[in-house]
């Protein structure tokens, strides 16, 4: 708490006064074109590891990166919070983008695959139910790195499943169906500090360099869908 007291009387003494012209024009507003879903593990931050400027990513973060999906009636099947963040961020912002974030060393990828019940926490458990899907689909993984450990391909998996989820919501489908919306999964590596995207074409997760960067701008589609079936 000590530093992250003093960390924001830094920023009023040393920032601030080189920013003021920013914030002021925030206060008119935000224009982000992304929306990003991204783990709450303190060592995932999107603004830093992109660069960003704040008003340019709209972003939520849960733990293990997960998305209830929606039921039949469009709402939610579990906390509706990151639902109403998804909705705002495509009908009110008019977001172009999505894009799911997870990352190596992942806690709730862990705790998922170990089972194990913890039943002071009740509430995690409960959230926790939301990667049961992403449990069953990595037995077929066929579309990540065989080399990483396990717990590793899981957290891999299930960006590719948290896409699926976003898709269950009518926004979200009707306008990737349109070509209006592109959903992107990335995978964020703890240890190197690098990303990496999916593509399906060359089967996984690519690194994020300059030519991968070119490539993708150059390309820019809609993602193919990543529906699996057994």
């Amino acid at each position: 708490m000590e530093k992250l007291i003093r960390g924001l009387v830094r920023f009023r003494q040393v920032e601030l006064p080189k920013r003021r012209a920013m914030f002021e024009q925030l206060g008119a507003g935000q224009d982000p074109d992304t929306l990003l879903l991204a783990c709450a593990d303190s060592r995932v931050v999107p603004h830093l590891t992109s660069s960003m400027e704040p008003g340019e990513l709209f972003t939520v973060r849960t733990v293990g990166n997960l998305i209830a999906p929606a039921g039949a009636d469009g709402v939610a099947l579990g906390d509706v919070s990151e639902a109403a963040a998804v909705e705002y961020a495509l009908l009110v912002l008019n977001v172009k983008d999505v894009v799911v974030y997870g990352h190596s060393k992942c806690g709730a990828m862990s705790a998922a695959l170990s089972g194990k019940a913890m039943t002071e926490a009740p509430n995690l458990m409960e959230w926790l139910r939301v990667a049961t899907p992403t449990m069953e689909r990595v037995k077929r993984a066929e579309l990540v790195d065989h080399s990483l450990p396990f717990v590793e391909q899981l957290s891999q998996v299930n960006v590719l499943q948290q896409l699926d989820h976003l898709r269950t919501y009518r926004p979200v489908a009707e306008r990737e169906d349109a070509g209006e919306l592109h959903l992107h999964g990335w995978w964020f590596d703890v240890t190197t500090g690098e990303t990496h995207v999916y593509d399906s074409d060359r089967g996984g997760f690519v690194l994020l360099d300059e030519t991968e960067a070119e490539r993708i701008l150059s390309n820019a589609v809609p993602a193919p869908h990543l529906t699996f079936t057994d």
